[in-house]
């Protein structure tokens, strides 16, 4: 078991390793040259963004000091991790103290990114090579899940299982065992893609081009080519690439002058345009007199900036339509047009590159594929896309004569015996069997008794097709189930209510139709929360709005640790309506300072930051669970549900008396708002909306302080929130909302 870790360098990404560690609630010790420089690197780490850290204190769990000193206090750590610069003399030398130091049971880990890992661990002793492996985690190492995990031939194979399952459960990641060979597994195949997209570059393909076929529409990030290098650092690009282009040649590397990189990429290194960190690389973004800001583009002849290049590639247009990631990159693949021929130039060359080093560098294609949507967030693998351009027979050919794909083949295994990452199988609700299903939800069968609510439109949002599932699946759970589930596979949970179907039946004055909505949803939540059955709700991502209404319902929670949960309605000019402003009171405790603090949360709509941080705001409560591996959710959440109707769950009753202030507190929010306004810092629709909320938190016209039901704080929500449709400017914020994905202060 890892109780206490050591990392050894607090640079970026030393420092990060420690929070991220810290954020799975282990004390780490961060060491570097001085007491100063690791002081210095924790500082830093607090001020980056985004943030490594789940919440504001969870810095306190690190304490820091210098190598000299430090080295005395390893005798405490499970684990020790060094991270120092990528420099193999340094990293021997530091090695050798920590040999001197640890304890014997200790695992000692090296973070580097290139450097043959046997290599580093020459000259150690025999115990300290069994407790020796390198682990390659990818930056910022709490939102990139991958973690390359490179045994030697001494390591012990009980100490890569130790970390595996560490990393997995604790740390949330995605774990490949990888074979020690230059730059490992993703950044291997990356950087060969990323040197076919520079020659492409070079043939005519503008930076903006490539940026939009190489993004969502090929199954990658936002960020996708060179906005993506500019966030890595292109000074971390020469770096890897270097590595690679000077390995020697092997059958793991059969090219190395195949990484080689443009001449301008240098130049930018030496001319310090080395990305977000130092404001410019490929792109750059500049303020403008009016105080807006344009983002340039970086000209590769010239190395000097230009304004942004519109594109006009129509296939990615039609490309929008279809969901399926497979069918969409075979369309484009495959298209007679510009998008195709670069695909041609770029994609095709780096499967067929995959498909010839796959045995030297990796146990399976399995590992290979989850390496690359983990580490760089490609929707499909390599051997994944291979498979979805029917170009198997002519890349796999013992594949496509019967072999299962990501089985490890003969050449593929290694000489101690390491097969496949041995990943244990977590439960995908997609696996489930379908037991009724609609077009917005689905209620599947989870096995042992347990019935799951799946959200499936767009976004997860919720309108009548959701809540008619949700009362179908309490109605399903309490006849033939032991519990209830309510979550998907998703990255995000739910981004709250249909806005556009609120939209239009308040244009056309659809009052009694909004009523009716609001009720429906609100019964909906209460069927939850008094469901005969426990119910346990599992956000994941986004879950704002009517998702977190959701949340807040259930007998539990159980939470991935990226979770961003929050009553964000204010921001389209409406309040909570699904019984969220009644919960959020609720949990309040009825003291003024709680109230106020309510008030805070819902009138300036804020968003926890994550899992943990959900309970800072009374989102989450003690009782509710955190889950790190995102692909665990579903497993723990099932888990926690079974526990729950095991211990003879007896369902809540309807509360009668939750308290309230009354005129005092009315009075108290009120003069908030009215400061607010006139300092300035809200408009006049948002003191109006102020006023709404204050009123529900109050207890509406109570005279005094009292109480109200569930029922009747519930009608307080749905009267605020039907007379605030009937607002233009709100009904202008829903609207500009829906249309730029932007709240609208007006």
């Amino acid at each position: 078991m890892i109780h206490h870790a050591t990392v050894l360098g607090a640079g970026v990404i030393g420092s990060q390793i420690a929070a991220h560690l810290a954020n799975a609630s282990v004390p780490v010790l961060l060491l570097d040259v001085s007491p100063e420089a690791a002081r210095d690197g924790l500082e830093k780490a607090r001020k980056l963004k985004p943030d490594p850290f789940f919440t504001l204190d969870t810095h306190r769990l690190i304490t820091t000091d210098g190598f000299d000193a430090g080295m005395g206090r390893l005798e405490s750590s499970d684990w020790i991790i060094e991270a120092i610069v990528e420099r193999l003399d340094l990293k021997r030398q530091l090695l050798a103290r920590i040999e001197a130091c640890r304890r014997p049971d200790a695992i000692v880990s090296t973070n580097t990114s290139g450097i043959p890992v046997s290599a580093i661990a020459e000259g150690m002793s025999d115990g300290f090579r069994k407790r020796f492996l390198g682990t390659h985690f990818f930056n910022p190492p709490r939102y990139l899940r991958l973690l390359e995990l490179i045994p030697t031939p001494d390591t012990d194979p009980e100490v890569v299982d130790t970390i595996a399952r560490f990393a997995d459960r604790r740390l949330g990641k995605g774990v490949v065992i990888a074979k020690d060979t230059p730059n490992f597994i993703a950044n291997h195949i990356g950087l060969y893609g990323v040197a076919r997209v520079f020659e492409a570059l070079e043939a005519g393909f503008s930076i903006e081009e490539i940026d939009a076929i190489t993004g969502p529409a090929l199954g990658r990030p936002k960020s996708a080519t060179f906005r993506t290098m500019d966030i890595a650092g292109i000074d971390v690009l020469g770096h890897v690439a270097k590595n690679l282009a000077a390995a020697r040649q092997s059958d793991a590397l059969p090219d190395p002058s195949a990484f080689r990189l443009p001449a301008f990429v240098e130049q930018l290194i030496a001319r310090g345009q080395i990305g977000d960190k130092a404001g410019r690389g490929f792109y750059k973004r500049v303020k403008q007199a009016d105080g807006a800001s344009e983002i340039l583009t970086l000209d590769p002849g010239t190395l000097e900036y230009r304004p942004k290049q519109s594109t006009r590639l129509p296939a990615l247009d039609a490309a929008k339509n279809t969901a399926d990631p497979a069918e969409r990159i075979r369309a484009l693949y495959h298209g007679k047009d510009r998008v195709g021929d670069f695909l041609r130039r770029t994609l095709g060359p780096t499967l067929e590159y995959v498909a010839r080093v796959a045995p030297h560098i990796a146990h399976s294609e399995e590992d290979i594929d989850r390496a690359m949507r983990w580490g760089f967030g490609w929707e499909l693998g390599p051997f994944e896309t291979i498979r979805a351009l029917g170009m198997e027979q002519r890349l796999r050919p013992e594949r496509a004569a019967g072999g299962k794909p990501g089985e490890a083949g003969p050449a593929s295994e290694s000489a101690w015996g390491w097969g496949p990452t041995r990943i244990e199988k977590c439960r995908r609700v997609k696996d489930a069997t379908i037991v009724k299903k609609n077009a917005g939800a689905s209620l599947r069968d989870l096995g042992d008794g347990v019935l799951c609510v799946e959200f499936h439109s767009k976004m997860n949002a919720i309108g009548g097709d959701t809540i008619e599932m949700l009362h179908a699946g309490v109605k399903e759970a309490s006849k033939n189930f032991a519990a209830l589930v309510v979550g998907n596979d998703a990255p995000n949970f739910s981004a709250g209510a249909n806005l556009l179907l609120l939209l239009l039946e308040a244009q056309e004055g659809n009052w009694d139709e909004i009523d009716l909505m609001v009720r429906a949803f609100q019964k909906a939540t209460m069927a939850l929360k008094l469901a005969d059955v426990p119910v346990v709700v599992c956000p994941a991502g986004l879950t704002l709005g009517g998702g977190c209404e959701i949340a807040l319902h259930g007998a539990r929670v159980q939470a991935a640790a990226e979770s961003y949960i929050g009553l964000v309605e204010v921001g389209v000019g409406l309040i909570p309506a699904g019984g969220g402003t009644k919960e959020m009171l609720a949990r309040a405790a009825s003291t003024d300072e709680a109230v106020q603090g309510v008030f805070e949360t819902i009138g300036l709509a804020k968003v926890s930051t994550s899992g943990p941080d959900a309970k800072r705001h009374g989102y989450l409560r003690d009782a509710d669970g955190i889950t790190m591996n995102r692909d665990r959710l579903i497993t723990d959440a099932k888990s926690l549900a079974l526990s729950l109707a095991a211990t003879g769950y007896q369902p809540p009753q309807p509360r009668a008396a939750i308290p309230a202030g009354g005129e005092g507190m009315l009075a108290t929010l009120k003069l908030g708002v009215h400061l607010a306004w006139r300092a300035g810092r809200i408009s006049e629709h948002d003191k109006l909306i102020g006023g709404k909320l204050a009123w529900i938190l109050a207890g509406g016209d109570l005279p005094r302080p009292g109480t109200l039901s569930e029922q009747q704080l519930l009608d307080l929500e749905r009267e605020a929130f039907l007379s605030l449709c009937g607002e233009r400017k709100t009904q202008e914020r829903i609207a500009h909302t829906l249309k730029t994905g932007k709240p609208l202060r007006n």
